[in-house]
């Protein structure tokens, strides 16, 4: 048995290696456009709605399996024509149509099994003292505190932004002589990437979003983000992300974050990000792919959270009322 589930384990490696060998040679014999200065041309819309048919976790029934196989994938179509039917079937829709149905199995590619990988002592005390609506245990709200920027519409952080949820899917690139712009429709993010070589900021200069530095490998953009500075204020949270183990997943002050966009047609970007954070994760880091679609005639709205959440105050209304009149907690029950 154990030679069995050894070899299967080796045929699907294998067969995940094939299918890179294959991207990558499709993207060698395709020349990517290129801008008037001479730069690969990632400009355009990439939204990312067909992900959410993609969990961030894989479910176990598929082992180390990136794909699908013709028979799962024939049902996965299935239920996402569905899905969409029923959210956008009302006269509100209540989330975005996925579109379409990958046969990818999980958005994490590394570990092989596609699961989020486990915490280390360190990693279990920071989400321990995480705070935030999402965390369902959480019953105490009595301060701004007790809230995690996500909640009170600052910043969904990394990696997590580039990340599908339901709706507000849109990415958009913009390019200038030594500058990439990565606007996110959800939470109104704008990441502005130097790839001028300039230098890096101090280290005791920390932001939500760290700090982030570009440059090119061939027609690769690759880009490396440091200087967080969010503590357990944030972490890697994935509330809303689509098969998330659980939306407090923690990060030290020390994450590092590496993404490559690579144009491999006139409308595919393969995105790939290693999220590395040996403090908090045991096996020291992660790895999460996936294709972009350019979509120019998707139209990005403005995520205006703040204008209208009134969250905030209504968690610790309640918080505080319930505690108060615990009685009738119980009674209604």
């Amino acid at each position: 048995m154990k030679n069995m589930k050894t070899g299967m384990l080796a045929l699907a490696g294998l067969s995940a290696a094939m299918a890179l060998v294959q991207t990558s040679a499709l993207a060698a014999n395709w020349t990517p456009p290129k801008t008037s200065w001479g730069e690969p041309d990632l400009r355009g819309t990439w939204p990312i709605n067909h992900l959410i048919s993609v969990p961030l976790e894989r479910n176990k029934q598929y082992g180390s399996r990136a794909e699908m196989n013709d028979d799962e994938y024939t049902k996965a179509v299935a239920s996402t024509k569905a899905r969409d039917e029923r959210f956008q079937g009302g006269p509100i829709p209540a989330a975005d149509a996925a579109g379409r149905q990958m046969k990818q199995t999980s958005l994490i590619v590394d570990p092989p099994d596609g699961r989020f990988p486990p915490l280390t002592d360190y990693g279990k005390q920071l989400q321990a003292g995480m705070r935030g609506s999402y965390k369902t245990e959480q019953t105490v709200f009595d301060r701004v505190e007790d809230f995690s920027s996500w909640d009170r519409c600052i910043t969904r952080g990394l990696p997590v932004s580039m990340e599908p949820r339901n709706y507000n899917n849109g990415i958009r690139i913009f390019q200038s002589p030594g500058h990439v712009v990565i606007s996110l429709e959800m939470a109104h993010e704008a990441r502005v990437i130097p790839t001028n070589g300039a230098p890096p900021l101090p280290s005791q200069i920390r932001q939500w979003m760290g700090e982030s530095r570009g440059h090119w490998e061939g027609n690769t953009l690759v880009v490396e983000t440091t200087n967080f500075g969010h503590g357990t204020l944030i972490g890697m949270t994935s509330a809303g992300v689509p098969g998330s183990p659980g939306p407090l997943q923690p990060a030290s002050d020390d994450l590092k974050i590496t993404e490559r966009f690579t144009r491999t047609a006139a409308d595919t970007i393969e995105y790939e990000m290693k999220v590395q954070d040996p403090k908090v994760l045991a096996p020291g880091s992660f790895t999460i792919k996936y294709p972009m679609y350019l979509d120019n005639s998707y139209v990005m709205y403005e995520y205006a959270c703040h204008e209208g959440n009134t969250a905030v105050r209504n968690y610790i209304e309640t918080s505080r009322y319930e505690r108060a009149h615990p009685g009738e907690k119980k009674a209604a029950q």
